[in-house]
């Protein structure tokens, strides 16, 4: 069974640690709970852009996300002084729903932890505890703010590769898509193979 935290007051996104090492979450509070929820890069640039998708259908086209803005670059906003020190839910996320509450004209969001098991001598297994998730609910403002977040968020980090969209680390890069050195290996790879046959 999952629990309801309701309607939010905060939600929002941020990293911790530096570039290449970052660790991303997403948190909320609403009225005495908060949940820190820890996930991929990945699953919270998926999460912003389904969010936006979302809410282009609700509003048929008339909030629609803004790829391009003049002017500076805003900054990363990070979790806000007055959040608890102590959140009540903490988890990896394993999962995550977005719905839409017509009645109550809010966005809602359902994250469920993953666990992962380690039996002695089996390969360990991921678990989605679908009873263990939360639903926090949301309005299309909260969520035009985290959307636009996540995205300053997410291309803050380390800059990508225009052809491979592999992370610059500032030293050399050896790009697949320009030198061949993925093909190189598959070659040598496949030689290997053959020689045994």
């Amino acid at each position: 069974m999952s629990t309801d935290l309701g309607p939010v007051s905060i939600i929002g996104a941020d990293a911790v640690g530096g570039p290449g090492e970052r660790r991303f979450r997403l948190y909320a509070q609403a009225a005495t709970r908060s949940a820190i929820m820890w996930m991929e890069k990945e699953q919270l640039n998926t999460l912003s852009l389904a969010l936006d998708r979302a809410m282009a259908q609700i509003t048929d086209g008339n909030v629609l996300r803004t790829l391009a803005q003049a002017g500076p670059k805003p900054e990363v906003v990070g979790l806000p002084s007055n959040f608890p020190a102590r959140s009540t839910f903490e988890f990896q996320v394993g999962q995550i729903r977005i719905g839409y509450d017509e009645g109550r004209t809010l966005l809602a969001l359902v994250a469920a932890p993953i666990e992962i098991l380690l039996e002695r001598g089996q390969e360990p297994r991921a678990i989605i505890r679908e009873d263990e998730a939360i639903s926090i609910f949301f309005t299309m403002q909260q969520a035009q703010a985290l959307t636009s977040s996540i995205s300053v968020l997410v291309t803050s980090g380390r800059p990508m590769c225009p052809l491979c969209n592999r992370p610059l680390d500032g030293g050399p890069h050896a790009c697949v898509q320009q030198n061949g050195h993925k093909e190189v290996i598959q070659d040598l790879v496949e030689d290997e193979l053959e020689d045994e046959e």
